[in-house]
């Protein structure tokens, strides 16, 4: 019998084989400092545009004071046990009561983190019989989801809708044959790589024809979308539509947690059934209070979200004027395509950040195909007009070296080497 530890040592995977090399630098930075535009890394101040921070509420004196006076009065611990059991509280029902009434749905149930939540809730609404059908860039939280799903599944090209047609027809089908079991259909409201908005409007339509009811992970859209914010079903006109709507309070608001808003009979039944939060302790109290105040601020404070469109439409607008290809970006979310081997990217993120003080997150294979470069850059309501043109100007200078092929190199650096 093999040691089960042996394989693994062996085989690192795509990304834990360049470890050695890339760890601290390229995989698991530390960036130092106040959460900000300008951040230090390894000894030296960093634009950074690597931050889920879109509102610029990480630091707002107002939930910096609030997350101080939660914790002092609270602690940690508070509430203690499961919400089940023992570690339910009048504010946790507030938050939800408040995020309920912001997406115009009759209840919500909290969950400790987004990607178990809405893991959980796919394996809590969905059993054999019923059948999934989903987007095919949909994010890993939810591909982890339907590997709990023991039915069938059936995946429509990114936001097609005569696939997802297609896909709803075979689903159909299918429950028509078994006689039993409903379908259930996921999407996003922005996907997080590409920037652009799920074709909510038009998937909703389809239940004209098909019977189904759509989730949507609206992550990067809650809080950046919508005339109030409150995400891409808001932005597009269908938010009535979305039988259960999810985002993670991860990205707008800054902080740790995340809720699935629906038909209140329905979050009843999740509220009773998703395994990630009746066997998992409750969200302590200095994060719900925080919360509490970050939604205030959401729904009060309409200057955060348009600064964060006007840093994001001048970065996007001065990218395109260089000739850089964006894609199809319909949010924030700011990817820049390029093309180039592994070797290539990670040369040109090294001179990006030693030389140009830029920090940006890059995507290579294998979660991309071979030979193409995606960075991807997050603007925030906390970036300035300085911080954008110097970055746009870095990008100017790195991608004529990129093409005139001076990041060409063996191999990936050793990280260690650089100081």
């Amino acid at each position: 019998m093999a040691d089960i530890f042996e394989k693994l040592v062996k085989n690192y995977g795509p990304l834990g084989q360049h470890r050695e090399r890339a760890h601290g630098y390229f995989a698991f930075p530390k960036l130092d400092g106040e959460i900000g535009a300008r951040m230090n890394f390894r000894g030296k101040e960093m634009i950074i545009w690597s931050l889920n921070n879109y509102l610029g509420l990480a630091n707002h004196p107002e939930v910096r004071k609030t997350d101080a006076d939660a914790a002092a009065e609270f602690g940690l611990a508070t509430p203690m046990g499961a919400r089940m059991m023992s570690g339910n509280s009048n504010y946790h029902e507030q938050l939800e009561r408040e995020l309920a009434a912001f997406e115009e749905k009759e209840d919500a149930i909290l969950m400790n983190f987004g990607y178990q939540g809405i893991m959980s809730t796919i394996d809590a609404i969905c059993g054999r019989h019923d059948v999934i059908v989903y987007d095919a860039e949909a994010h890993a939280c939810i591909i982890d989801g339907l590997r709990l799903h023991p039915g069938h599944r059936y995946v429509f090209k990114h936001n097609d809708i005569d696939d997802c047609a297609k896909q709803l027809e075979r689903a159909t089908a299918l429950i028509e044959k078994q006689k039993s079991g409903g379908i259930l259909v996921i999407t996003e409201g922005v996907f997080g790589m590409a920037g652009d908005q799920g074709k909510l409007k038009e998937i909703a339509a389809l239940k004209n024809k098909y019977s189904f009811r759509l989730m949507v992970d609206d992550a990067h859209g809650f809080g950046t979308l919508g005339e109030r914010g409150a995400g891409a079903g808001e932005a597009q006109g269908c938010q009535d539509a979305i039988d259960l709507y999810f985002s993670t309070f991860a990205k707008s608001m800054a902080s740790i947690g995340a809720f699935m808003a629906g038909p209140k009979a329905i979050i009843d039944f999740i509220r009773y059934n998703i395994r990630s939060q009746i066997f998992a302790k409750s969200l302590p109290m200095p994060l719900v209070l925080g919360n509490l105040k970050r939604l205030e601020l959401l729904k009060t404070k309409p200057e955060l979200k348009n600064k964060l469109w006007s840093n994001a439409l001048k970065l996007q607008s001065g990218l395109r004027e260089r000739g850089f290809d964006i894609g199809k970006t319909d949010s924030v979310v700011t990817p820049v395509y390029m093309k180039g081997g592994v070797e290539e990217a990670t040369a040109m993120v090294v001179d990006l950040r030693e030389n140009y003080k830029i920090f940006c997150s890059i995507i290579v294979y294998p979660v991309i195909p071979k030979g193409h470069i995606i960075y991807r850059l997050i603007p925030t309501a906390v970036h300035t007009d300085e911080d954008i043109e110097l970055t746009l100007q870095a990008f100017s200078e790195t991608k004529s070296k990129l093409d005139a092929g001076v990041y060409k190199v063996e191999s990936i650096p050793d990280m260690a080497e650089v100081r």
